[in-house]
């Protein structure tokens, strides 16, 4: 069984920086990428980066040079920093686990950005 554990959520003004961690444990089977998604009220869940095992990154357009996803192999953890934070980025944001055997998602953490 695997399991995901976030955090790092929380209330910020617009302008501010938060950082997002998400550990993953337990039968971990050949890690392929790690990834943050988020889901706002009334809409589809989106990706917001995507890190591979190698370190290729991957980011939304709309997070682009404002967030930075980052990971630590030996700790099967994965980082998001998000910095210049705008009311649009409110959500839900999900961390992923891709594996050679399946995907995982996180409980989720809420992130308010709001004066």
């Amino acid at each position: 069984q695997v399991q995901l554990v976030e955090s790092g959520g929380g209330l910020v003004q617009p302008g501010g920086s938060l950082r997002l961690s998400c550990a993953a444990s337990g039968s971990i089977f050949r890690i392929y990428a790690m990834g943050w998604y988020r889901q706002a009220p009334g809409k589809q869940r989106e990706s917001v980066a995507r890190i591979t095992i190698g370190g290729n990154t991957n980011y939304a357009d709309s997070v682009k040079g404002r967030f930075t996803i980052s990971r630590d192999n030996a700790k099967n953890t994965v980082y998001l920093q998000m910095n210049s934070l705008k009311p649009e980025d409110t959500a839900v944001y999900y961390c992923n686990l891709e594996t050679l055997v399946g995907g995982y998602w996180g409980q989720g953490t809420q992130v308010t950005v709001s004066s």
